[in-house]
């Protein structure tokens, strides 16, 4: 996929993930705000749904500058695909496997969907490394 096209779905992808997560965020407030037992009773739940919002937004940001990037390189090398693919694809696994984490649980320990985030955390390495090696 040419970079014309990359830049195009990193800003689509990156105010998209933006909005989303904002509204998360309000909800994850009023949920507060209304002192709801099956939000505030859990410290598990709590503590998962505000990661999934955090690493949901910051990725947005991530997406962000990697459209202005894309959008203000001359040339980049063959490895930008692949840095994109693997961004969006940790873009995805974090916040859900945050969430799902904090959906089912184990007392003080995070349910299964915590899994995703590893899988997420090596995929935006990956995407890291791979735009880091394109720049040099």
């Amino acid at each position: 996929m040419a970079e014309g096209k990359l830049d195009g779905r990193h800003y689509r992808w990156g105010w998209a993930s933006l909005g989303v997560f904002a509204l998360i965020g309000l909800a994850l407030e009023t949920l507060h705000g209304f002192k709801i037992g099956a939000y505030l009773d859990h410290e598990t739940r709590r503590t998962m749904w505000r990661l999934a919002h955090a690493h949901g937004a910051v990725l947005g940001l991530v997406h962000l500058a990697l459209a202005a990037q894309l959008r203000g390189a001359a040339e980049l090398g063959g490895k930008t695909p692949r840095a994109s693919l693997a961004l969006c694809v940790a873009s995805v696994t974090m916040p859900l496997g945050f969430f799902l984490g904090g959906l089912w649980f184990y007392d003080a320990d995070p349910g299964l969907g915590i899994l995703l985030v590893p899988l997420g955390a090596v995929a935006l390495v990956y995407a890291c490394l791979q735009m880091w090696l394109d720049a040099r």
